[in-house]
C-alpha cells in the first residue's frame, strides 16, 4: 500500500470535525434540543398542573441527562485513554465507538410527540453524545503527530474552523428543506423534503437520520487517510493500564503548569458550555424570540466561529494558544455582562430603550457572533495548549484528562445559574456566577508555561507511519 502523505493524514483528520459538528449545531443546541424541550414540556404539562413547574421538570430533565453522561465520560476517559496508549491502539476504538454513534443518532427520529418516549429518546441522545465525545479524545490524541509544537496550533483551529463551517451548512440545509417555520413551510417557503409532517415534529425529528447519513459520508477520508502503527508501542493490558494512570494523576499534580491549565480550562470550558447551552434560553425568556429567530442567532455564531476560529490558530503558531486563550475569556466575560445588564427595557438600570427598539435584538446578535467566534478560537486554542503539556508516547491518556477536566464539573455552571436565579429572582442576575468562573479560569492562566512542558521531552512531534 502507498505511502499516506502528511497532507492527508492532515486532511483525513479535520475530516472528522466536519463529519461530527452537526450533532453539537443540530442536534444539542439549535434543533433536536429545543424540539425536545418542547416535547418533554408538553409531556409534563399532563403531570404537573402548572406551567412554570412543567417547564421546569422538561429543563432539568434534560440537563440530568447531559450531567449523567458528562459524568461518566469524565470518570471512564482517562482509564480508556491510558489503556489505549499502554496497547498502542487508537484507531479500534475509535471504529467501535463510530459504530455506537450512529444507530444512536437515527434513533432520535423516533421520538414521539406527545412525549411518552423522552426517557428512552434521552438515553439514545446521550449514548451517542457519549460516542462523539469518546471520538474526540482519540482523534484530539492523533493531533500531536501531525506537526512541531508550533504547527499544532495552526493545524487545531483549522480543523475546528473546519467543523463549525460544517455545522453551518448542516444548518442551512436543515432551515431550507426540512424545519418548518410555522406556517408549514421551510424558510424558502417550500414543503418540507420527503412529504415530512410537521404536524408530528418529522421535521424536527429528521435531524437524527440526518446527523448519521452526514457522518457515515463525511468520516470516510478519516478512516482511509489517517493511520497509526500496525504494531503496539509496548504491550499492556487494564492492570499496566491502571498503574499508568495513577502516575499520570500523581505527575499532574506535580507538574504545576498542567495542574492549572487543566483546572483553569476546567473552569473557563464549564463557563462556555453553560453560555452555548443558555443562550437560545435567554433570547426565549428575556427577549421573547421565536423559534427562527433563535435558529439565525445560530447560524451567526455558527459563522463567526469558524472564521474566528481560523485566525484564532494563526495567531496560535505565531503567538502560542495562551495569548489565545486570554483574549477569548475576555471577550466572553464582557459578553457576560452585557447579558446580565441588559433586557427590553434599559442598559443596567441607567441607559434606558425605547419600546419596541430593535437595539437589544442587534446587541444580542452581536454577543452571539462573539460567543461562537471566541468559544471556537477557545476550543482550538485549548487542545493546542494541551499538545504542550502532552507526553509523546501517552497522547491519549493526557487527552482523557483533558476531557475530565472538561467534564468534572459539567454540572457546576447550570447548578450556580439556577442557584442564582432562585437567591435573586431574576434571569439575569443568575449569569453572574458564570463572569466569575471565566475570570477564575483567565487568574489560572498566568501560571501555565506558554510553552507547556512538552519541551522536556521532545523538540517536535514523535512521528506516526
Amino acid at each position: 500500500m502507498a505511502e499516506i502523505s502528511l497532507k492527508k493524514r492532515i486532511r483525513g483528520w479535520m475530516a472528522f470535525d466536519w463529519a461530527t459538528q452537526p450533532f453539537y449545531t443540530l442536534g444539542l443546541t439549535f434543533i433536536f434540543g429545543p424540539y425536545f424541550a418542547g416535547v418533554s414540556f408538553e409531556y409534563f404539562s399532563t403531570v404537573h398542573a402548572d406551567e412554570e413547574t412543567a417547564k421546569a421538570a422538561s429543563q432539568a430533565t434534560w440537563f440530568w441527562g447531559q450531567t449523567i453522561a458528562g459524568l461518566l465520560i469524565a470518570f471512564t476517559a482517562p482509564l480508556i485513554g491510558a489503556y489505549a496508549d499502554s496497547t498502542g491502539r487508537r484507531m479500534p476504538w475509535i471504529w467501535f465507538f463510530a459504530i455506537l454513534y450512529l444507530p444512536f443518532t437515527w434513533a432520535l427520529w423516533y421520538t414521539d410527540p406527545t412525549g411518552n418516549n423522552i426517557y428512552v429518546i434521552l438515553l439514545c441522545f446521550n449514548l451517542a453524545f457519549i460516542a462523539a465525545e469518546f471520538m474526540l479524545i482519540f482523534v484530539n490524541a492523533i493531533l500531536p503527530s501531525l506537526g512541531t509544537t508550533e504547527e499544532v496550533g495552526k493545524i487545531s483551529g483549522d480543523g475546528a474552523a473546519i467543523g463549525y463551517w460544517g455545522g453551518v451548512l448542516g444548518l442551512f440545509i436543515m432551515l431550507i428543506f426540512f424545519v418548518n417555520k410555522g406556517d408549514g413551510t421551510t424558510i424558502a417557503n417550500l414543503a418540507p423534503v420527503l412529504g415530512l409532517d410537521p404536524e408530528t415534529g418529522e421535521d424536527f425529528r429528521a435531524v437524527g437520520p440526518f446527523i448519521a447519513i452526514w457522518f457515515a459520508l463525511f468520516i470516510i477520508p478519516f478512516f482511509v487517510w489517517v493511520r497509526e502503527p500496525k504494531t503496539a508501542n509496548r504491550q499492556g493490558g487494564v492492570s499496566e493500564a491502571m498503574t499508568d494512570l495513577k502516575h499520570s494523576l500523581r505527575g499532574a499534580w506535580e507538574r504545576k503548569s498542567l495542574l492549572n491549565f487543566l483546572i483553569g480550562s476546567m473552569l473557563y470550558r464549564d463557563a462556555l458550555n453553560a453560555l452555548y447551552a443558555a443562550g437560545g434560553v435567554y433570547a426565549r425568556l428575556v427577549l421573547g424570540w421565536e423559534i427562527m429567530q433563535i435558529l439565525v442567532f445560530g447560524i451567526v455564531g455558527a459563522i463567526t466561529a469558524a472564521v474566528a476560529t481560523y485566525i484564532g490558530g494563526v495567531f496560535d503558531k505565531r503567538l502560542g494558544p495562551r495569548p489565545v486563550i486570554r483574549v477569548c475569556c475576555y471577550i466572553l466575560i464582557l459578553v457576560c455582562l452585557i447579558i446580565v445588564g441588559m433586557n427590553r427595557e434599559s442598559f443596567f438600570g441607567i441607559i434606558a430603550i425605547a419600546e419596541g427598539s430593535a437595539l437589544p435584538d442587534i446587541v444580542f446578535y452581536v454577543c452571539g457572533a462573539a460567543i461562537g467566534g471566541a468559544g471556537g478560537a477557545i476550543y482550538a486554542a485549548s487542545r493546542s495548549m494541551m499538545v504542550r503539556h502532552t507526553h509523546p508516547e501517552r497522547p491519549t491518556e493526557a487527552f482523557g484528562l483533558f476531557a475530565l477536566s472538561g467534564k468534572a464539573t459539567a454540572f457546576l455552571a447550570p447548578m450556580l445559574i439556577a442557584l442564582f436565579s432562585t437567591m435573586t429572582g431574576s434571569t439575569q442576575l443568575g449569569y453572574v456566577p458564570v463572569i466569575a468562573l471565566f475570570v477564575l479560569g483567565l487568574w489560572l492562566l498566568r501560571y501555565v508555561n506558554p510553552e507547556g512542558d512538552h519541551a522536556k521531552w521532545s523538540k517536535s512531534a514523535v512521528p506516526v507511519p
